[in-house]
């Protein structure tokens, strides 16, 4: 047992440039954090309830088998077995009146929009949507990679969807730091096959600035046969000539206000 949860450790730790970064964002001793990665000791109760919160992850999956762990990870799946989600309590009459005709809607996603904190690129997301007892959940991966770094970041967020007079509404929070809440607002599809969703997402920029931000989006559903490690894979900071980009998915997400246009306003697919 405490052989996979150096493992688990590791294998989180991973996911950022090195295990100095990973102590400094904790704010723990570096000689106390290598202690926990060689096995000699434990985290105690402080200590473990830090690294929980920073990862996003519960202490008992700290604890499964390694192999186990690797899949819930790669799956990109956090337990949600109540209405709870970053500290809010959602009233269950909402969550469950806004899974209605949800159904549909659930499966992978690739998300587009402008990157707040890099100007002139397109960002390229993961997020997954299930349902869970208490409602729809999802989880929305980043995957950022440096000119000098060895290893890509993750940025993780998880969040529940509603679907309410015909708007869907995803709210989520970053679970690794806690440094971000960002809200989403999609339009349905009354086609019988849904492939692509536009709306507006806010957030900050993932910079020093934190510039408060708002973008139109683009959800794309990924074809079932495509694995999740490739999905991911595929995730990042896309130039605006990538050939991956059409010419729709660019007017799609396009951050213009037209002539009379008294807000920044979504747009519907058929209006560009």
């Amino acid at each position: 047992m405490h052989d996979d949860f150096v493992a688990n450790l590791r294998l989180l730790c991973s996911y950022y440039p090195s295990i100095a970064e990973v102590c400094r964002r904790l704010e723990i001793n570096r000689a106390q954090f290598n202690r926990y990665l060689s096995g000699r000791y434990r985290p105690r109760h402080a200590a473990m309830r830090r690294l929980c919160a920073f990862f996003g992850v519960e202490e008992h999956e700290l604890y499964l088998p390694h192999e186990n762990f690797v899949s819930l990870v790669q799956a990109g799946r956090l337990p949600v077995e109540s209405s709870r989600q970053g500290g809010v309590e959602w009233p269950d009459a909402l969550l469950q009146r806004g899974r209605e005709d949800m159904a549909r809607y659930l499966g992978r996603y690739f998300e587009y929009y402008h990157s707040m904190a890099q100007p002139g690129h397109i960002i390229r997301t993961l997020v997954c949507l299930e349902e869970r007892e208490s409602g729809i959940v999802y989880q929305r991966t980043e995957r950022m990679q440096g000119a000098n770094q060895v290893r890509p970041c993750h940025n993780r967020y998880t969040g529940v969807a509603v679907k309410l007079a015909d708007r869907i509404f995803l709210i989520d929070y970053e679970t690794l730091n806690g440094y971000e809440v960002t809200h989403t607002i999609l339009f349905p599809t009354f086609q019988s096959q849904v492939t692509r969703l536009t709306g507006l997402r806010l957030g900050v920029a993932d910079n020093s600035e934190r510039m408060p931000c708002c973008v139109r989006v683009l959800f794309e559903r990924i074809d079932e046969q495509v694995g999740l490690r490739r999905a991911l894979s595929q995730c990042g900071l896309l130039a605006l000539d990538d050939p991956s980009l059409d010419a729709a998915l660019l007017a799609a997400v396009r951050n213009d206000v037209a002539p009379g246009e008294p807000h920044f306003r979504a747009r519907h697919q058929r209006e560009f």
